[in-house]
């Protein structure tokens, strides 16, 4: 009910002004202990990935691109923290306007562009948090680094954040940087996936710590594409796969005037490409290589469909926006 209310305030707001004016008033609340009024999430522990989760439930990659608000946002129940995408350099992303709330179909389309303050920021930030849970690290390219110099940009993010991370995301399949998707196929992909197991190889032998790395796919891929990439992750010995990213396409959004803006689209729209893509892959990888399902989960069954088609654990970030933290409490009871 509350979150009812402080809704109606925020879509006021410009989206990406609402997006920094939450964050910053849930970090002032927290600073005030005013999180520990919020109701407490069931444990339900679980072990995927050879990390101890507190529960299925997190934080998908986007909300959070900075490291900013790590330990406000841990204190909503969620089961692991995804922050990014990070890239090696700070850009601005793409011109504004870049956000927008189709909210009559729950969905949002973004054209973000990895803006980010870089890595360097981003390592100073994890420095300084108190969290202790399960942190997924979200690495991208630059958008002026070339496609076939992309395997530079990831391996000096992987360097870079790899000491902090429970788990390291490669970003192959936003549609917002041109030609990022491109990083899905073939020997782009293998290679790059080849050079980042390799150097965390290098980090355990150093180390002792074993960071599994994790792919973030696109729900746009055919078929035919789903099964060269499971072979690729299955020879190259990927540790995850989230699926999945934002869509291209527009099914259930024609009436919105925003149906025509370009960018990726998220929320109740994706659900169930998202999980067809979650379901052809665990045909593919079996048991294997686990699966992070994301996209359309707004609802303890979209969630439940998630777990059936093939996921291990669930994140969430348009659905949080539309229903606020009372969605991870639903989602565990």
């Amino acid at each position: 009910m509350c979150y009812t209310f402080i809704k109606k305030i925020l879509f006021c707001l410009p989206p990406e002004l609402s997006h920094d004016f939450t964050l910053k008033a849930l970090r002032f609340a927290h600073q005030l202990k005013l999180t520990r009024l919020l109701p407490a999430v069931p444990s339900v522990p679980v072990n995927v990935m050879g990390l101890p989760f507190p529960n299925r439930v997190g934080l998908a990659a986007g909300l959070d691109k900075n490291g900013d608000y790590i330990d406000s946002l841990a204190a909503l129940g969620f089961g692991f923290i995804e922050v990014g995408t990070v890239t090696p350099r700070p850009q601005p992303g793409n011109l504004k306007p870049r956000l927008f709330r189709l909210v009559k179909q729950e969905a949002i389309i973004n054209r973000m562009g990895f803006n980010n303050k870089g890595v360097d920021y981003l390592v100073a930030r994890l420095k300084q948090i108190k969290y202790q849970g399960i942190l997924g690290i979200n690495i991208g390219k630059n958008k002026e680094t070339p496609i076939e110099n992309a395997a530079e940009d990831y391996l000096y993010s992987l360097r870079q954040v790899i000491p902090f991370a429970s788990y390291v995301t490669i970003n192959v399949s936003s549609p917002n940087t041109e030609n990022l998707r491109q990083l899905q196929h073939g020997e782009l992909l293998q290679d790059l996936l080849h050079t980042l197991k390799a150097e965390q190889a290098l980090f355990f032998n150093r180390t002792n710590k074993y960071v599994p790395l994790v792919v973030k796919i696109s729900p746009d891929l055919t078929s035919d594409e789903l099964t060269q990439m499971s072979a690729i992750f299955l020879a190259e010995k990927i540790d995850g796969v989230i699926a999945t990213n934002t869509t291209l396409r527009r099914d259930g959004v024609e009436s919105s005037h925003f149906a025509a803006e370009t960018g990726g689209l998220s929320g109740k729209p994706l659900k169930l490409y998202s999980t067809e893509t979650i379901k052809q892959l665990h045909k593919l990888l079996g048991n294997k290589i686990p699966i992070i399902g994301c996209g359309g989960i707004s609802s303890a069954d979209d969630a439940r469909e998630k777990i059936l088609a093939g996921a291990s654990l669930v994140q969430v970030y348009t659905g949080l926006i539309y229903k606020g933290p009372r969605l991870i409490k639903e989602i565990l009871s």
